[in-house]
């Protein structure tokens, strides 16, 4: 049986003078974790976008379970870099507001218990009650996942979620994204800049030419076992060679790459590396 649940099949993002990407090809395989890695300007956001059904491509298309996508949808689920949560709402109702949009047939007891069993999920049991201007950064980033994963999405999708948190919150955050991920069998696909955080969190790595005329030039396949955490991630075996490939490929190889792609380069199979294991 077919677990494929995204394809992205030959996607480009043109503007007058400028094409961003082109001939993007990937796929999602269902509970797997994907990041898209790359310099900004390469398009990164602009596919996340697309997959989220925010923005549509310039040429070829995304399917959901073998369906084109065609603008926003409950199945597919945003964690924005902002909250993004309404502050007028406190925690519990601005993830009950999901919930009864997903389910509208539910009684307001039975969203209201489904709000607070994915508030407990996420630790902020106590803080249900609280307002967005009453919670710190990485609580308002927390009642985001929880409503996120609170609609029980065929996709999440994140937009770097923790880069405008400190430092000790964002491993934690990481660590609690990753455990939740893995007991749900959810389905995720993340950008990021930060490396470490991609070696954290995905079963694979896509990796990006510098734009414009970006493409996948490559995909590293994380062999690193799990459970990881950010405490134990650089002791792994396996976990150096891991991170230094996708150090020269950002500092080096996405720059001397861009452009017209090596011969013999087939956009829909790019190159693969085992790497971690």
């Amino acid at each position: 049986m077919n677990n494929r649940i995204v394809s992205v099949e030959g996607i480009a993002r043109r503007f007058p003078g400028l094409t961003v990407f082109q001939n993007v090809w990937f796929t999602i395989e269902r509970g797997e974790f994907v990041c898209l890695v790359g310099h900004s300007g390469c398009g990164k956001t602009t596919i996340l976008n697309i997959l989220a059904g925010l923005d549509t491509p310039s040429d070829g298309v995304v399917l959901v379970d073998g369906k084109e996508i065609t603008g926003p949808s409950l199945d597919r689920a945003v964690i924005f870099q902002g909250h993004a949560l309404m502050p007028w709402l406190t925690a519990e109702q601005n993830v009950a507001f999901a919930v009864s949009c997903r389910n509208p047939s539910w009684d307001k007891a039975r969203v209201r218990d489904a709000a607070r069993e994915a508030l407990a999920r996420v630790g902020l049991t106590q803080a249900a009650d609280r307002k967005p201007s009453q919670l710190s950064g990485g609580m308002k980033q927390r009642v985001g996942i929880a409503r996120a994963l609170a609609v029980s999405p065929k996709l999440l999708l994140m937009d770097e979620p923790f880069s405008a948190l400190d430092a000790l919150t964002r491993g934690s955050l990481q660590e609690e994204v990753s455990r939740l991920v893995t007991d749900a069998g959810q389905t995720a696909f993340m950008i990021t800049h930060d490396v470490d955080e991609a070696i954290l969190l995905a079963d694979r790595i896509l990796l990006m030419t510098n734009g414009p005329e970006a493409r996948v030039a490559e995909v590293v396949r994380n062999r690193l076992p799990r459970p990881r955490t950010r405490a134990d991630l650089h002791h792994m075996p396996g976990y150096h060679p891991l991170r230094d490939h996708i150090m020269d490929f950002l500092i080096t190889r996405s720059r001397t790459l861009a452009g017209t792609p090596p011969e013999g380069y087939d956009a829909r199979n790019p190159p693969v590396v085992e790497l971690g294991g």
